[in-house]
């Protein structure tokens, strides 16, 4: 089997070395725009060989894990290319735009479109690992747009690295990984904002901030130039979670102002039930 890797860093590097525990004879090939990204992935073990987009007529499989903004015309690029049995999906976390960029693509039926629910705040070769996908979601979106066969051959190599499988459609994925995904990232972002500009002695930040501080800030850690365009491809239900979120900050702080406390410990016991939602879900980025 040859998989192709367009884009190998965390997300395409960890399948690779998922894969390649699961699949010891299959072949891994890179494709990336800088050449260096490549020899530190040969150099990892993350691929045998680095590539060209002229190859991909050999593959296999092809997953691509690039910025959003650059996904629709590379992908389109892919599809031109690859064979009648190759199984193609990405890992963007926005969905509809490229379903939508590709549905009359002679080709769609080769395509999967995917969102593994996992990651890091890191980035580049050098942050794949192995074991990210165990236990992990894999959201498909508009399957039934995907030949059978291939989707037979997906999911096998999903279930085969330890992934659990959710199907959505691609308007219902982007609306609620808004809130539950780029929501935290920006909430993330503002609040490590706040405090860099409020304290301006960064020792006391390391001295003070305690492991609360630091999980709720650990996606500021996160690569902006992944998040800025995922911001801009999901803009409308971005911009809507974010309206909600302000709008119940809002609320939070005039219950202060009004010192209504016994109102300010009902929203938080309110809100204490996420913890019987999330108990027992692996942590995912």
């Amino acid at each position: 089997m040859n998989v192709f890797l367009i884009g190998v860093g965390l997300i395409g590097g960890s399948f690779a070395k998922d894969l390649r525990t699961q699949y010891p004879d299959a072949n891994f090939f890179g494709i990336s725009r800088r050449e260096a990204t490549l020899d530190k992935a040969v150099e990892l073990g993350i691929i045998d060989h680095k590539a060209t987009m002229e190859d991909l007529s050999k593959a296999d499989v092809v997953i691509l894990s690039i910025p959003v903004d650059v996904s629709v015309p590379v992908l389109v690029d892919v599809l031109d290319r690859i064979s009648d049995n190759c199984l193609v999906f990405d890992a963007g976390s926005i969905k509809e735009p490229i379903c939508e960029a590709v549905k009359s693509h002679t080709n769609r039926k080769n395509f999967l479109a995917c969102h593994p629910i996992a990651g890091t705040e890191f980035s580049g070769p050098e942050a794949a690992l192995e074991g990210l996908y165990k236990d992990k979601t894999m959201i498909i979106c508009e399957v039934e747009a995907t030949a059978f066969k291939l989707q037979e051959k997906a999911v096998e190599l999903f279930r085969a690295i330890g992934m659990r499988i959710r199907y959505m459609n691609a308007k219902s994925h982007d609306k609620h990984i808004a809130y539950v995904s780029h929501l935290s990232h920006i909430s993330s972002f503002m609040l490590g904002k706040t405090v860099i500009e409020k304290e301006k002695n960064e020792n006391d930040i390391f001295d003070m901030a305690g492991s609360g501080f630091e999980s709720t800030v650990r996606l500021a850690k996160s690569s902006p130039a992944m998040w800025t365009p995922i911001f801009a491809e999901n803009k409308s239900n971005v911009i809507e979670a974010l309206e909600e979120y302000i709008s119940n900050l809002t609320a939070f702080k005039k219950l202060m102002e009004d010192d209504a406390y016994e109102a300010v410990f009902n929203e938080m016991e309110q809100t204490n039930k996420i913890k019987e939602i999330l108990n027992g879900i692996p942590h995912n980025n």
